[in-house]
Formats: structure tokens, C-alpha cells, sequence
């Protein structure tokens, strides 16, 4: 079976398969967490709440500033580097917060893990430069795949590993999957890196190629829709609970209904990546995009009138295929837009801007349900999707071909 896929195919598979181990470790610590800094001295509710949300806002916080630093050092010196460089931080970091014994400590380690990982933008990247400019819906709708079922496996795992053997012994597990997954990439994932040219441009130029390319009205746009997306994703996490006890305020398993909802949502998710990036090879980026953007605000806005858990988590699961549509196909249509050479440092800068929705996210879902009311808020991001839609309408080109002409001659030119 594996003699009869291409090259390319068999680093692609390899790749998704660390990925999703990747995104599993990072996310087994996700539900002992506030408990763990329970141990470490944070005794007080809203003590563990602060360091919990300083210790994720501060590391997505850092990874906004690191990650066009690292997108640059890839188109310089290989992709594959540098999804090695993020897998083995990850694995230290991870494995050393096994021996903390303060709060501050897990903090530190957490600033030092956002300055030195960012795995889905390496590996985006490298997926990006070894998959033929016909499959890249499908190859970037793969890595994506990884991030969803990883995302939605590793607090499953997580939760009940931390049961059985105990919060440092998880760590040092988490750790070791991204140890393992660093290997596969060493030892199964094959890239033929060539460096730009070989006349180097100088660092002057390659920045304001770079700026060139972001200042894009088309690129902008796809920007974001990604830095909109993430904010939406985010922004119900915090506060799903408190909306589901109004839902049914006489429930006594919230939690559970808040891991279904996430968990249905990560499901579908998973399943359109794939599914919606092999159907934009087919049909073309543009009216996907399009389509799954409105889609998003569309399955967003009926949630401030739900008086159902049903209802609930049937448009969260709407919402999750709509979120599956969205980052793949913004990301293939980056790649188009972007010549080989310049995608390591373009999707640094849409690393930076999906950190940085990830970080707004929840602070504005949560000071809308706070200062005017949960249905607001609803409202506000099912609106700011829709408008999204129309920013990306009047941007993106009629035209299939988005590539500009250096882009397309580099691609074909490409093994």
C-alpha cells in the first residue's frame, strides 16, 4: 500500500501522524491544569483561575512575537529543521513541568515552550512546500485534521491518564509523545530543501518582499479570516459552562455537556478539514471559503435565542464543520499567493495573527457576557463572521488561478 503512494504522499502521512501526536501531548494537560497549580501552592479558586489564564494568554502572547522570527530562519534553512526545532522544545518543556514546584515555574516553562514550538505553522509550511499546488486543499485540510482530533483526543486522554497515575507522571508522558513524534520526522519525513537563490537576497529585501505580500488586499483578507476564526473558536470556551447552567439549571453534569459540545465541535471540525480541502481541489478555493465563513456566522447568530442543549451543540457541530472549511482553505490560498521561498515567514505572520485571536477571544467573549449579556455576545461574533464573509467577497479574485506569476512558474518548477 505505502510503495504505491508518491513520495510526497508518504512524508505528508508521516507528517499528519507526528502532528496529531504533537497536538495530543501539548493537549493532555488541558483538564488537571488549575488542579495541578492547586498542588503547587495556588490553593485559592481564583488564584489557580489567574495563573491558569496567565500561563495559556502568556504563551500564545509569545508565540505571536516568535513565530515570524522562526518563519523566517525556515525559508532560510529548511522547513523540516524547524518542525524537528518546535517537536524537541515542546518535548523539554512539557517533561520539565513535571518537576515544578511553584506556580511561576510552570509559567516560565510556558513563555520558553510559546518562544521555541509553534508545530502547526512548521508543519503547515513544510506540508505546504512538499504537496503539489493541485493538492494543497487536501494536504493542508490534513495537517489541519491533526490539530482538530488532537485538540479534542488529548483532554480526553489527559483527564483520565492524570487520574490513574498522577499529574507529574502525565507531564512526562505528554513529553515523551512529542519526543516520539520528533523521531518520525527525523527518520520518515523527506524534504528537498533548496535555499532561495544562489544569490542571496539581503535581509532589507527579503523583509520588504515579505510586507509586500502581507500588504495584499487579498492576503489581508485572508488573514483575517483566520485571526476572526480563532477568536470565534475561543471565545465560547470560557464561558460554555455558565451558558449551559442557564440552559438547564438544574443539571448536575455541566462539565460533561461542556466536553460534549467541545467534543462534537472537534469532531466535525476533524472530518470537514479533510473532506472540504479534497472538495477545493475540486471546485476551487473561492466560493469554499466563502461559503464556510458564512456558514460559521450563520450557525453563530441563532445561539443567543437556544433555549436547548440540543440546539446547542448541533450548531456548535455546524460551527465546527464551518471552522473546517475555513483554515484549510484560507491556508491553501496563502500558499497559492505566496512564492515557495517567502511561506515559511508568510505563515509566521499568520501564526501571529491566529495567536493573537486566541488571546483576544476569550477576553472579548467574556467582557461582552459580563458588561451586556451571553446573547450579546453571540450576536457580536456571529456578526463579525458574516462581515468577514463580505471583506473576503470583495478581496479574493473571481478568477481560479490566485497565484501571482512568480508563484506559479516557482511551483511548477518544483519536484
Amino acid at each position: 500500500m505505502l510503495r504505491r503512494l508518491a513520495p510526497w504522499q508518504r512524508t505528508l502521512y508521516a507528517l499528519w501522524f507526528a502532528q496529531t501526536l504533537t497536538i495530543i501531548g501539548f493537549n493532555l494537560r488541558t483538564p488537571f491544569l488549575p488542579l495541578f497549580l492547586a498542588q503547587l501552592g495556588a490553593t485559592d479558586l481564583r488564584e489557580q483561575e489567574l495563573w491558569a489564564g496567565a500561563i495559556n494568554a502568556g504563551g500564545a502572547a509569545v508565540m505571536a512575537v516568535a513565530a515570524p522570527i522562526w518563519g523566517t530562519l525556515a525559508d532560510r534553512h529548511g522547513r523540516k529543521l524547524m518542525v524537528l526545532r518546535a517537536m524537541a522544545a515542546g518535548s523539554i518543556t512539557i517533561t520539565l513541568m513535571a518537576l515544578a514546584t511553584a506556580p511561576w515555574q510552570l509559567f516560565v516553562l510556558r513563555l520558553i515552550e510559546g518562544a521555541f514550538t509553534g508545530t502547526v505553522t512548521a508543519s503547515t509550511t513544510l506540508a505546504a512546500s512538499i504537496t503539489p499546488r493541485e493538492r494543497l486543499g487536501f494536504s493542508l485540510g490534513l495537517m489541519q485534521m491533526a490539530v482538530f482530533s488532537g485538540s479534542a483526543i488529548g483532554p480526553l486522554i489527559g483527564g483520565a491518564l492524570a487520574d490513574a497515575v498522577g499529574y507529574r507522571l502525565s507531564f512526562a508522558l505528554a513529553g515523551s509523545l512529542l519526543f516520539l513524534s520528533a523521531g518520525i520526522v527525523l527518520f520518515l519525513v523527506h524534504e528537498d530543501f533548496h535555499p532561495e537563490s544562489a544569490v542571496q537576497s539581503t535581509a532589507r529585501e527579503n523583509s520588504q518582499a515579505t510586507l509586500q505580500l502581507l500588504m495584499n488586499a487579498t492576503m489581508g483578507a485572508l488573514v483575517g479570516v483566520l485571526f476572526v476564526a480563532r477568536c470565534a473558536n475561543t471565545a465560547l470556551q470560557p464561558i460554555l459552562p455558565i451558558f449551559i447552567a442557564i440552559l438547564t439549571p438544574n443539571a448536575h453534569a455541566v462539565n460533561t455537556i461542556a466536553g460534549l459540545t467541545l467534543g462534537i465541535a472537534g469532531l466535525t471540525s476533524a472530518i470537514a478539514s479533510v473532506v472540504l480541502g479534497r472538495t477545493g481541489d475540486r471546485i476551487g478555493p473561492r466560493p469554499l471559503l466563502l461559503g464556510a465563513s458564512i456558514l460559521g456566522g450563520l450557525s453563530y447568530l441563532p445561539l443567543a435565542f437556544t433555549t436547548s442543549i440540543t440546539h446547542l451543540v448541533v450548531l456548535q457541530g455546524i460551527f465546527g464543520i464551518a471552522l473546517g472549511g475555513i483554515l484549510p482553505t484560507a491556508n491553501a490560498l496563502i500558499a497559492q499567493l505566496t512564492p515557495p521561498e517567502r511561506r515559511g515567514a508568510i505563515y509566521g505572520f499568520t501564526t501571529t495573527a491566529t495567536a493573537l485571536g486566541g488571546f483576544i477571544g476569550p477576553l472579548a467573549g467574556t467582557t461582552l457576557a459580563a458588561t451586556i449579556s451571553l446573547r450579546a455576545m453571540f450576536l457580536s461574533i456571529g456578526s463579525l463572521l458574516l462581515a468577514t464573509s463580505l471583506w473576503l467577497a470583495l478581496a479574493l479574485p473571481r478568477t481560479a488561478d490566485l497565484a501571482p506569476a512568480e508563484a506559479r512558474k516557482q511551483t511548477r518548477s518544483s519536484p
